[in-house]
Formats: structure tokens, sequence, C-alpha cells
């Protein structure tokens, strides 16, 4: 959980305790299962504290689902131009997964750390659409979510595809598949090359990362298979020697859990990080994606006006009756512009400003992500050779024992 404090330029201090500074503290927990088949899926429960006035009261509790977490996020896409918005877990495409423990876990966390940076975020936190989510019931969320996936409108599924059709898109601008108008920017390249080769180097850690869980888990498994037989074996041949077989399985067993444990943390704090900074790059690539748009239908929108300004001059030197309603046309296309160059300037502002917070949020998190990986491997590597080092007394003395008979 994320206290999210509001920028100086947000609002006053809350009425409610105008001695405190305003926050926002959300929290995403307790998911439950609900539904059977196909129609299953998990809700979880939303807790909101706050003193920010425009809150309905200090807490709220509601509950939401994947979906309404995909409604929020899709909102402030389409509002929030220029600013990176933070990425959402994707959904398990694979049946037997959805619902493990490991999954909702996950799923719960990625989730919890998405409405948090919404909410920790100076320009997102005032949204009215976070608010609703927040606050609204669930049956005014449900009524949302039918509004935006009716039948003459996109369905969630399809929303998510798009999203991931934009980041994709990018890639073709940016690789020259594609010939628009591009802009000739120094700091726009830079910008689009480092984002570029963070997502690969980020992509290739967190892969290794998964292999390392699978390592810790694989040998963890064998470990348990090896003490099983082992303590089979020193019960079949008692004395000293069984004895000795018997706390080698014994030994084994522990470790096994050991490591075991050790793959989850891994998981959790240091493979699914990354996951996240690799959903993070691509919601990045995909504000490219809109920041190059802009560009382009600004640049068209102005070679369009030089055009009817030389179609203008003509119908003025005849003296034509079409004068009236070309410098109408005109002037719309001109205020048109106007504005196309307003949001395209606007984005640039929001994503300089952005680049910014990204990296010196990465930098944080990754420091304490790397931090706790290698304390965590620490620990394993000690107390590995611990249980081995304690062993060899056993062993030893069981040794003597046999050469003495």
């Amino acid at each position: 959980m994320i206290t999210a404090q509001r920028s100086s330029s947000g609002s006053s201090l809350s009425p409610r305790s105008p001695t405190s500074p305003p926050y926002l503290s959300v929290s995403v927990t307790d998911p439950v299962k609900l539904g059977n088949g196909v129609q299953s899926y998990i809700s979880y429960r939303v807790i909101t504290k706050t003193n920010f006035p425009e809150y309905q009261g200090p807490e709220k509790i509601v509950i939401r689902r994947y979906s309404d977490f995909v409604w929020l996020r899709d909102r402030l896409f389409e509002k929030y131009k220029g600013v990176f918005i933070p990425p959402l877990p994707e959904k398990s495409a694979v049946e037997k997964f959805r619902f493990s423990a490991e999954f909702i876990e996950l799923r719960r966390q990625a989730l919890d750390i998405f409405v948090n940076r919404i909410a920790s975020h100076h320009e997102l936190q005032q949204s009215e659409d976070l608010r609703t989510f927040l606050q609204a019931d669930e049956e005014t969320m449900e009524r949302l979510r039918a509004h935006e996936t009716g039948i003459f409108k996109k369905k969630p599924a399809d929303l998510m595809q798009i999203f991931k059709d934009v980041q994709s898109k990018v890639s073709d601008v940016v690789l020259g598949k594609e010939k628009p108008v591009e802009e000739s920017n120094p700091e726009y390249e830079k910008l689009k090359n480092y984002i570029f080769e963070l997502e690969n180097h980020l992509s290739e850690a967190q892969k290794h990362a998964y292999r390392l869980v699978k390592r810790h888990r694989e040998l963890g498994q064998s470990l348990a298979d090896f003490g099983k037989a082992a303590k089979l074996l020193g019960a079949c041949e008692g004395d000293a020697l069984g004895k000795a077989f018997s706390d080698l399985g014994a030994k084994s067993e522990t470790l096994s859990i050991r490591l075991q444990k050790e793959a989850h943390q891994i998981l959790m704090n240091f493979e699914e990080p990354l996951k996240d900074y690799v959903r993070a790059v691509q919601s990045i690539k995909a504000t490219i994606a809109e920041r190059a748009n802009a560009f382009r239908h600004q640049c068209e929108l102005a070679e369009t006006i030089k055009l009817k300004e030389i179609n203008l001059d003509k119908l003025m030197l005849t003296r034509s009756d079409k004068v009236g309603e070309a410098e109408i046309e005109y002037k719309e296309l001109k205020a048109d512009s106007e504005e196309a160059t307003r949001r395209f300037e606007n984005i640039v502002r929001m994503m300089n400003e952005e680049i910014v917070r990204f990296q010196e949020q990465k930098t944080l998190e990754m420091r304490i992500a790397f931090h706790e990986f290698s304390k965590g491997q620490a620990r394993l590597a000690n107390s590995i050779a611990d249980a081995w080092r304690s062993l060899l007394p056993k062993l030893e003395a069981c040794s003597s024992k046999l050469e003495a008979c």
C-alpha cells in the first residue's frame, strides 16, 4: 500500500483534518472467486483512505473485478495524453492457471501497484474516473462498463487488443517500416532509442529471473525426492548407518522447503517487478505512438491550410461567390490546426515530465528489487552451507563407528 500525497498545486488541506497533509492510500485485498465455469471471475476488496475533500469520506470499501481496472486504465489512457498510464497485469490465457493461488496473489499485487501508481501521480490522482472507481457501488460500475462495452462500442477485450496494437505500431514507426512524417528532434530520437533498448534488456532480465525461479523449484523438488529416498534407505539399514541416512534425508527435505520459499520470494519480489517494468515500457511506447499520431495530424492540418490559403487567394482574385464559404472553412481549419498544435505541445511537455518521473521511480524500485534479491541469495547460500556443515559431524561419527566395527 502506498500513501499518495497531493502535489502543492492540487488542492488545499482537507477541512476534515486541517492540520494533516493531504493523502490518498489504496489497498487491493481479499481476492474471492465468484461464478462458475467460464463465467468465473475474481473480485477484490478495494479500500481507500483519504482526506481529499472531493471524496465521500475518510474511508471507503468497494468490490471490484479485473474488468473494472481495465475500465479505469482505458479511461485514463483516452483522457491523459502524454501521461504514462500505469500498466495492468495481463490475463492468463491458460485456464488451469487462472485461479491458482499463486496467480491470484500475483494479480492482486499487480493491481494494488497499478491503482496506487495512479493515486500517487500528481495529474492522475485528480481524475474524476479514479474517484468513481474508488467510490462507486458495484451496480454503478457495472452500468459504466456496460456503457463502454455496449453493442455499438468495443468490448474490454477489444480495447485491450487495441491498446496492444497501438504499442506495437510504434515499433514500425521507430524502425522505419512505415514512412510517416516524423519529428526530427534529437532528444525525441534519444528517448525512443532508450525505451526500446530498455524493453529489450528488461525482457531479457525477466526471462532469466523466470529461469532462476524454475531452477530453484526444480532443485527443491529434487532435494525433497532425494530426502524421501534417503530416509527410506535409512529405515532399512538400521543402526548408525541408518541414522546417518535418515539425518541426510531430513536435512534434504528441510533444504527443499527453504529453496521453494526462496523461489517464491524471487518470483514475487524480483521477477514480477521486472515483468511489471516490461509492461510499463510497453505503456510508454503507446504514449510515444500517441505523440507520433499527434505530430502527423498537426503536419497534415498545416499542409491542408496552405492549400486552402492558395485556393482562397484564387477565389478572391476572381471575385468568386464562394469566397465567403472558403473563408469560413479556412477559419475552422485554422482553429483545428491551432488546437492540434496545442495538443501536440501538451503531449511533449507531459512526456518530458513523465520520463524524468519514470526514471526516478525505476531507479528506486529496481534498486530495492536487486538489493532484496541479493540478500535473499546470500541468506539461501548461508543456510545451505550451514545445513550441510551441521550434518558433517554426524556423518563423520557414523564413519568412525563403522571403521571401528
